[in-house]
Order: structure tokens, then C-alpha cells, then sequence
């Protein structure tokens, strides 16, 4: 089905600026009112090529669509035009240039693939609109299931593997910008007795979820396992194909956040056991071997422990923190394709780069006001700038994607890791 703004391109909103604080520039690759929020952290950001970086809009008129911009050149082309897409969750594979969504059409929900190639070298030669767009419905989801915890894509392009549940829970009310604002005003609360806390999580993370492999050459639907908990953040090791990490979601503290489990349901086991003292989160795969993630330090009781940025060794168990940030601390980490660097932004909004052999930490970027939504950093494939989504320039009003370069003075004191097989 032909829709107008399919392959529409739109002009550049690049533009720059220099922090106030840290000297260093910052690149603004999208500017429009209506707000241009990127993947999660956990997904991949870049096309396949390296070339664009994906994110959602509602500028075009039709709801939240897909859109990408050419991180050099600024270009933008709008990628869909369907009132029935669902942006919550939108996956690039990492073969190819392809996006996989879900969206629903004549009242059945569907996973599809887009092939972006055709869309951008249309748009770019002023043909918007293709009659047939090139796309494939890989399946139709079943009815019972409702998403819990968005989908990933293997890194060989096999697969899917998509958080679900099937009942209705009491937490899926109101919209996801109020459920984020109410979430981050309670969890950062400094007042609200502990147990109470606890008390909120347990109700929000109530199950049961699972998760489901959709295979993406034939479309069918099977069953990696099902938990007594809410799924979420489901994501794949990007060198690993099969391998799954996913989370108890309670919208804040869990009594275990972290599990992993491979595609074919063996295996399934926590990750980095915590203790009830402890506020594990935002884990993400950062290594072959290794998983990063953040032990919060924001309030008073979490302080008194040790806490920070952490990476898990997935095959020993083994831990190593590499350091926390002032005041309340961290919050989202991530980290470098090549093993040099993690990033990880804190409760003003700074972004602060952390060299991972010396534990050397440096603000990169300040003052990105962390609303309507976090920052969510993620290293770019060659590991040499960071990207983010930020309410700087609209006092959080909307979010635009920013990028800033890892300094050179920084890269030049020491060789990168060697870049792990892809």
C-alpha cells in the first residue's frame, strides 16, 4: 500500500553548539518540535552501512513513525506512513541495511521487514512514494500475546525474540510519557519509606511474561521460555548469535534484574546475583563476554554500599566496577565496540566518558535536562563518538539527537583493545 510521506526526504536540522562547561562540540542532528527519540540503548542505533542512525517521529502527521538521518550530510528520509506502526520497538539488522517493526493492519498485528536501501536511494534521487513499498510481513503475532519488553534481532538476521504476556496488568495505564515522568519523580524520591518502594515494584513487576522466537526466514513462533515475572528489555548479544539477556521489569528495583537464556530455553539463569541492599539496572551487552550495567547509588540507603558502573564477565561471573559518578551518581551506561570505553549519564543530564584501563573519568557533555525522556548513550560502531537524545535545547519539552566525539587528546593516550569479530 502506497503512502504519501513513504520516502519523503527532508531537509538537514544539523547544527552545533560548544558545552559551556566541558569546551567540547556538540553535534545537534535533529531539531523538529515534534521530538526525535532513538532506539533503547540495547538496540542497534546505526544502519548496517554505518552510514544512518535511526529514530522515531510524529512530524510527518500520521502518529510515531520510523525515520533516519545521514549522521554526515544531515539528510533525513522518512521510512513509514502507517497509522497502525508500532515505533516502541524498532531493530536494524546488523547484516544488512533492514529494519524490522510491528504494526497493525486490518486488525491483525504484524512483525515486518523493510528493506531501507530502495526507500533512501528513492528519496534521495526526489522519488518519494513507491507504489509497493520493499517490504515482507514475516508473520502475523498471535492475538493472546501482548509485547512486554520489545524484541531483538540476532546478529546473523535469524531471528526475533519478542518479550510478551497475556494478561493486562494494572501498570498499563496512561501514557508512556506520564508513566515516565511518574516513574523517575517516585524512584528518585528520597522520602518514600523502603519498604513502600518495594511494595510499588512488587505490584509493578508482577508476571506472568516469556519470551518468543520468530523466525525471520519462515515466520513461525516458538517458545524460548515462560517466567512468573514481567519480561523486559530483551536483547541479544551482538557477536553472539542465540544468546539472550533479559530483565525482571518492576519500573525500578527487582529482586533479581538481570537473567539471561539461550534461544532454544537452556541455560536460563540469573546474572550478577544481587544482594536486597543493591539496585541493579539498564543492563546492556557491551562485549562477546561481557555484559555492563549500572548499581544506583541515588538514595541515601544505596549510598552507603559500593555502587557505579559494573561489567559482568558472562562466561566467569566475574565483576570489576569501574567507578561512580558525583552526587546521586549514575544511571545508563554503556559500552565502546572496541573494549576502551564506557559511557554513562547521570541525574543532571551530564555524559561522562570512563577509560576503562585506567578508570579515568571525563564529562564529556553537560546539562541534557533528562526529560521527557533519559539520554540512553550508545558508542557509534567504530567507537570513536557518542550518541544521545536530549531535552537540552527544548528545557525537555521534546528530545534531539546529539552526538560528540570521544576527544583525541583521549584516544591518542593509549591503543584502542583489539575490535572484537563481528
Amino acid at each position: 500500500m502506497s503512502t504519501p510521506n513513504t520516502g519523503v526526504r527532508h531537509p538537514s536540522e544539523t547544527s552545533s553548539y560548544t558545552d559551556p562547561v566541558t569546551g567540547v562540540e556538540v553535534r545537534v542532528l535533529t531539531s523538529h518540535p515534534a521530538g526525535s527519540p532513538k532506539p533503547y540503548q540495547t538496540h542497534p542505533t546505526w544502519t548496517a552501512d554505518g552510514e544512518w542512525v535511526l529514530f522515531r517521529s510524529e512530524r510527518g502527521g500520521n502518529g510515531s513513525q520510523a525515520f533516519l538521518v545521514h549522521e554526515a550530510r544531515g539528510d533525513i528520509v522518512q521510512l513509514t506512513d502507517d497509522p497502525g506502526m508500532d515505533t516502541g520497538s524498532l531493530n536494524l539488522a546488523r547484516d544488512s541495511n533492514r529494519l524490522f517493526h510491528m504494526r497493525t493492519r486490518d486488525g491483525r498485528r504484524e512483525l515486518v521487514e523493510l528493506q531501507l536501501d530502495p526507500l533512501v536511494e528513492n528519496a534521495l534521487a526526489g522519488r518519494p512514494g513507491l507504489t509497493t513499498p520493499p517490504e515482507r510481513v514475516v508473520c502475523v503475532l498471535p492475538d493472546d500475546l501482548r509485547d512486554s519488553g520489545g524484541f531483538a534481532v540476532d546478529p546473523d538476521g535469524s531471528a526475533a525474540y519478542w518479550g510478551v504476556g497475556w494478561e493486562q496488568p494494572a501498570w498499563a495505564v496512561g501514557s508512556e510519557r506520564g508513566v515516565r515522568t511518574a516513574v523517575d519523580s517516585a524512584n528518585t524520591d528520597p522520602a518514600e519509606e523502603r519498604e513502600a518502594a518495594r511494595r510499588r515494584f512488587a505490584e509493578a513487576g508482577r508476571g506472568p511474561g516469556g519470551i518468543r522466537r520468530i523466525d525471520l526466514a519462515t515466520g513461525e513462533i516458538t517458545t524460548v521460555l515462560d517466567v512468573d515475572f514481567r519480561m523486559g528489555h530483551v536483547q541479544v548479544n551482538p557477536w553472539v548469535p542465540g544468546e539472550i539477556i533479559y530483565c525482571h521489569e518492576t519500573t525500578g528495583d527487582a529482586p533479581q534484574r538481570i537473567w539471561g537464556v539461550r534461544a532454544d530455553g537452556s541455560n536460563n539463569r540469573p546474572l550478577y546475583r544481587e544482594t536486597p541492599d543493591e539496585w541493579v539496572t539498564h543492563e546492556t551487552v557491551s562485549g562477546p563476554d561481557e555484559l555492563m550495567f549500572n548499581v544506583m547509588a541515588h538514595l541515601p540507603y544505596l549510598a552507603t554500599k559500593p555502587s557505579g558502573v559494573a561489567v559482568l564477565d558472562l562466561r566467569t561471573d566475574a565483576v570489576r566496577l569501574l567507578g561512580q559518578g558525583p552526587g546521586q551518581g549514575f544511571w545508563h551506561c554503556n559500552g565502546s565496540p572496541d573494549g576502551r570505553w564506557a559511557v554513562a549519564d547521570d541525574f543532571a543530564g551530564d555524559v561522562t566518558l570512563i577509560d576503562r584501563r585506567s578508570g579515568e573519568q571525563t564529562v564529556l557533555t553537560t546539562g541534557h535536562v533528562m526529560k521527557p525522556d533519559h539520554t540512553h548513550p550508545i558508542f557509534s560502531p567504530d567507537s570513536r563518538r557518542v550518541l544521545i537524545q536530549s531535552g537540552r535545547l527544548t528545557e525537555g519539552r521534546s528530545l534531539d539527537l546529539m552526538v560528540v566525539e570521544v576527544p583525541q587528546a583521549l584516544v591518542e593516550r593509549g591503543p584502542a583493545l583489539p575490535q572484537p569479530p563481528r
